[in-house]
């Protein structure tokens, strides 16, 4: 295993101090699972692991959904955070952007700034979002917006926009479909289609499970 350098460390105690208190799908134990993810997938990727790194510690410094929708706050605190160690400024720049770019957000908005680096990193954060972390995370999730876990009278919203996506309070199931079965086709890396693959066939399974119990069949 290779040492970790102390901008890398340094990083890690910041992002565990801003997170203390965060809601448990978005806390410190989701950017170390999508940290280690994403040093997983970028065995079979050329990428610059430091970009790689950074830009997994970092991604969620400061998500907009718990600032008021401000989507400037995340980018802006890893900036500053970096100028304070003095990472080169390419990389910097590098890992502001993927901040800026690796949201679903709906999945229907352009994706201004692409990279294998940001492949990665997107495809590590997808796979937290799927499989049994994250059908936990997104009941976590519900319960903090003391959401209905599911009505049968509310549709799911497909293809959503931006703004209607950052606005949504449909039931925790419904964002299955909202959501988490459409990221397997949206996987960037080869490996990170194989590990996703593993984990959608998982939420299926538990979503006919859960509609079983729900009607009283089982």
């Amino acid at each position: 295993m290779r040492e970790e350098s102390k901008v890398i460390q340094a990083t890690k105690a910041f992002v565990q101090s801003e997170l203390k208190d965060a809601e448990g799908g978005h806390d410190w134990f989701h950017i170390e699972r999508v940290y280690k993810n994403a040093l997983l997938l970028a065995r079979d990727e050329n990428v610059n692991l430091e970009i790689v790194s950074l830009g997994a510690l970092l991604h969620d410094i400061a998500d907009s959904k718990f600032h008021q929708g401000n989507e400037n706050v995340g980018p802006q605190t890893a900036r500053t955070f970096l100028e304070s160690l003095h990472v080169q400024d390419f990389v910097i720049d590098h890992v502001v952007k993927i901040i800026e770019n690796i949201s679903f957000k709906g999945g229907n908005i352009k994706q201004e700034f692409t990279s294998p680096e940001l492949d990665v990193i997107q495809d590590a954060d997808r796979l937290d979002a799927m499989g049994a972390i994250g059908i936990a995370r997104t009941f976590n999730y519900g319960g903090f917006k003391n959401r209905k876990i599911y009505d049968p009278s509310i549709a799911p919203k497909l293809n959503m926009s931006k703004e209607e996506y950052k606005k949504d309070e449909n039931p925790t199931i419904n964002h299955f479909y909202e959501k988490l079965l459409l990221l397997k086709e949206r996987m960037n890396t080869v490996t990170g289609k194989k590990l996703a693959q593993k984990r959608h066939e998982f939420m299926e399974q538990f979503l006919e499970q859960f509609y079983a119990e729900w009607e009283g069949k089982c």
